[in-house]
């Protein structure tokens, strides 16, 4: 589909948006050609929106969210919400890509319920279900990975076209899934140490991002065998506690190299043994060095 504007000459290409249809699922590229301000989004379904190239600012309907959009990040919009873009540096010949994913409500719910029967969440939290937050993220490598073969499952002509997409779904909701609700674990851990083991253990790796893991030690602090502490910390973060104290720190040190801090800085105070090592972890999550990281992120 192309969308054109009407100004003195109607035919300016603004913008080009290429669907693919699969079960309970679409899958479409928005190509933007022409600067705009405060383009409105909505869906009655979950949107997956993954940057790819350029740069958008998102504006959230109620006012609290508002910053820059780059590609190897992407935001998730709940059912019935809504946003407005800026599209600053879109032009003919640099257009703006971005991927949208929209996912049925109903295989939203399904896949909640799947793993609510399987992986059932730590005491004091919701069930599984996508909360009406807008969540934005970098994508890790496997996402990064996983997108990328979304969009040529999609534009395929295979014979299990529609059987590879229901899968690629099911993963891609999974993780948006498990992200949501790591950061609503990662905040109750925060709040209430105390409230159980999987708490305690979360908060401990939290305020020693440094030290060495001693797994004894932690199964000790949540009052389990060293067998059933893992079975339970996976079920809850998705990754043994080692990836867990991992991607803690990697993420911390994107924010800290977002902040300005120099990279070596970052890397010997969040406790990696030399910046090559750091370098490798950090590219190995986000698809990008640090030194790359702090440049698409400066003067934003």
């Amino acid at each position: 589909m192309i969308t054109e504007k009407c100004k003195a000459n109607p035919q300016v290409l603004v913008e080009n948006k290429i669907t693919f249809a699969g079960p309970q699922s679409e899958l479409s590229i928005y190509d933007t050609y022409e600067a705009a301000t405060r383009v409105p989004l909505k869906s009655d379904q979950l949107l997956f929106c993954a940057m790819v190239s350029g740069k958008k600012i998102m504006h959230c309907d109620d006012g609290a969210f508002q910053r820059p959009f780059l590609p190897h990040e992407s935001f998730v919009m709940a059912p019935d919400s809504s946003v407005e873009i800026d599209f600053p540096g879109a032009r003919l010949d640099r257009p703006t890509r971005c991927l949208a994913i929209e996912i049925s409500k109903e295989r939203i719910n399904e896949i909640a319920g799947q793993l609510d029967r399987t992986c059932p969440k730590a005491s004091g939290l919701e069930p599984w279900h996508y909360r009406h937050d807008l969540i934005h993220l970098h994508h890790s490598s496997q996402t990064q990975a996983l997108l990328e073969r979304m969009l040529g499952i999609y534009s395929e002509n295979h014979p299990d076209r529609s059987y590879m997409i229901d899968l690629a779904v099911s993963e891609l909701t999974i993780r948006l899934l498990r992200e949501q609700s790591r950061e609503l674990l990662l905040s109750f851990a925060s709040r209430e140490p105390d409230f159980n083991g999987i708490n305690a253990v979360i908060q401990h790796i939290t305020t020693h991002l440094t030290e060495e893991l001693d797994i004894d030690a932690l199964s000790r602090i949540a009052c389990m065998s060293r067998s059933k502490f893992f079975s339970e910390f996976k079920n809850h973060l998705g990754c043994s506690p080692v990836a867990f104290q991992q991607q803690t720190r990697i993420r911390q040190a994107a924010n800290l190299i977002k902040s300005g801090k120099q990279i070596t800085k970052v890397c010997f105070e969040l406790g990696f043994g030399n910046a090559s090592h750091f370098s490798r972890r950090f590219k190995q999550y986000f698809g990008l060095s640090p030194r790359q990281y702090r440049s698409r992120h400066v003067n934003l």
